[in-house]
């Protein structure tokens, strides 16, 4: 189900400094208060931010050979979705295109256009029936795991990489990279950060999966045919490092979130076989097969997600991979922390989006939406404010994005962080503010992305992973609890038997107020 998410509705953009630049703010938030205008907070508890820790998180560099080798958790399997085995038909929607039915079904495009009889498969008629077939599977992929988990998210293990330096050490054709990036010129090094932070996706693993492709990273003089194209020539849209590392981000997140949700039953080729996935392989293992799905034929799939792929190239940049594990990532018993709803007491809003994705249509669906009062549609100009959910430090803030984090520890990888979006340049929030509960940070605006209308797009994180809005941790917001359809978008906020369904629109139906 994830898989329908529309990329264009959180194609989001910020721009976020160097690591230096915004740990440096961090440790100077200590001195800094709540911009002026903000309300007394309500939580005037003390918020307690530890100093910033040494190293805590980077694997010794040098294995010592008295020290046991980490090797990656055995698994007794997991049940997926089986495979479809009846013919179904489909009638096209407004803004469908046949690689999005194909990607949909999991049917490779020209056995839809061949079965269909297509002479154009770029011209659909909204109301047009298609045949799908099933799915025929080869065979089973590969059980051997490339990463841990915590090596395909921006989680704690990232924490004390220096990006920049090592870069800059490695002196290939990345290191003297420039690209501007919606206006801004941006070095290698600031567009694999940006891309990380965005997508929540472990530096290291984008640094590897460029390395495998294109030889960037260590290259002074990689091959032409990377240049406009370092990952995989997908379109003539992703050109460039940033829009194809968003593109691999992406596909990661898809395979990583939805093997969680046990949503995947099959692997769909370039070559268009199809591949029942090993059961035992973990999250993020998933993550690496689904990528390369995309790029590779069966043959050059099986060498790339096993022993001589990306696990080969991530370890002689890195060192062994599971030395990295975090385990667990995200505890089974962790609780949200205290959170309220992110607009000011008495006022009503909308809320205009049940769970969808938190950045990309490949990640969970950790979001919801809430658009502000007024009449007026559009990207209009607001004047209401968005406030924080709980207390903590904002630790990016710029380009329609807010990020909080709640434990104030410097490190976006750590605990619990919330992402604030569509957040107003006019009296936004500056980066090291030490905020409570309720104190303002923004305006609710359409910046930061495309988007239909003004609003503020909230999503949670922790230790870097995307917490789903409609699984088991479930937002919950002055005690309204998230919950979903199955469909994205659509869902309901609960409490004590009050119920507030999402709505693109204002409707009596999702009206809230504090």
């Amino acid at each position: 189900m994830l898989i329908l998410i529309s990329l264009a509705s959180l194609a989001c953009n910020l721009s976020t400094s160097d690591s230096s630049t915004w740990r440096l703010a961090t440790l100077r938030a200590m001195e800094r208060s709540a911009p002026p205008g903000s309300p007394q907070p309500e939580d005037t508890e003390e918020f307690p931010f530890p100093t910033l820790p040494k190293s805590r998180f980077t694997p010794i560099p040098t294995r010592d050979p008295k020290l046991p080798i980490l090797t990656p958790t055995s698994s007794n399997g997991r049940i997926l979705p089986t495979l479809r085995t009846d013919q179904q038909e489909y009638t096209v929607q407004p803004n469908d295109t046949l690689a999005l039915i194909s990607r949909k079904y999991g049917i490779d495009l020209n056995t839809l256009v061949k079965i269909n009889k297509l002479a154009d498969p770029n011209l659909l008629e909204i109301g047009q029936v298609l045949v799908i077939p099933p799915p025929v599977s080869k065979g089973t992929g590969p059980s051997f795991k490339v990463i841990p988990d915590s090596e395909l998210v921006f989680g704690p293990a990232s924490a004390d990489f220096d990006l920049a330096g090592f870069i800059r050490k490695k002196n290939g054709y990345l290191s003297s990279f420039k690209e501007k990036v919606n206006d801004e010129m941006m070095s290698g090094a600031q567009i694999v950060d940006r891309v990380a932070r965005e997508f929540s996706v472990n530096p290291r693993l984008l640094l590897a999966v460029l390395e495998y492709q294109s030889k960037w990273v260590t290259q002074k003089n990689p091959g032409r045919e990377t240049i406009n194209y370092p990952v995989f020539e997908v379109d003539n849209l992703h050109q460039g490092l940033y829009l194809q590392l968003s593109w691999a981000a992406n596909n990661l997140n898809r395979g990583y979130y939805l093997w969680q949700v046990n949503a995947i039953s099959h692997w769909l080729l370039a070559d268009g076989v199809v591949l029942l996935p090993d059961t035992t392989i973990n999250a993020g293992t998933a993550g690496v097969q689904y990528l390369m799905s995309q790029i590779y034929d069966l043959e050059d799939w099986k060498i790339a997600v096993g022993k001589k792929g990306v696990f080969t190239t991530y370890q002689n940049l890195f060192g062994y991979p599971f030395d990295y594990t975090v385990d667990p990532l995200v505890p089974a018993d962790l609780k949200q922390p205290p959170m309220q709803l992110p607009f000011e007491r008495g006022e009503i809003w909308s809320f205009t989006g049940g769970p969808h994705g938190g950045w990309g249509d490949g990640s969970g669906w950790a979001a919801i939406d809430f658009a502000p009062p007024g009449d007026a549609f559009g990207c209009v100009e607001s004047d209401a404010w968005v406030t924080s959910v709980a207390k903590g430090v904002i630790i990016r803030s710029g380009h329609g994005v807010v990020v909080l984090d709640l434990d104030g520890d410097g490190f976006e990888q750590t605990d619990w962080t919330v992402l604030f979006l569509h957040i107003a340049t006019r009296d936004r929030i500056p980066t090291g503010t030490i905020v409570k509960a309720g104190d303002r940070i923004g305006h609710p605006s359409c910046e930061g992305g495309v988007s239909n209308g003004t609003h503020v797009h909230l999503a949670r994180r922790y230790n870097g992973e995307w917490i789903s809005a409609d699984g088991l941790l479930p937002f919950n917001l002055d005690g309204w609890i998230s919950a979903g359809t199955g469909t994205e978008y659509n869902g309901y906020l609960k409490r004590n038997g009050k119920t507030v369904e999402a709505w693109d629109s204002r409707k009596p139906e999702n009206q809230i107020q504090r």
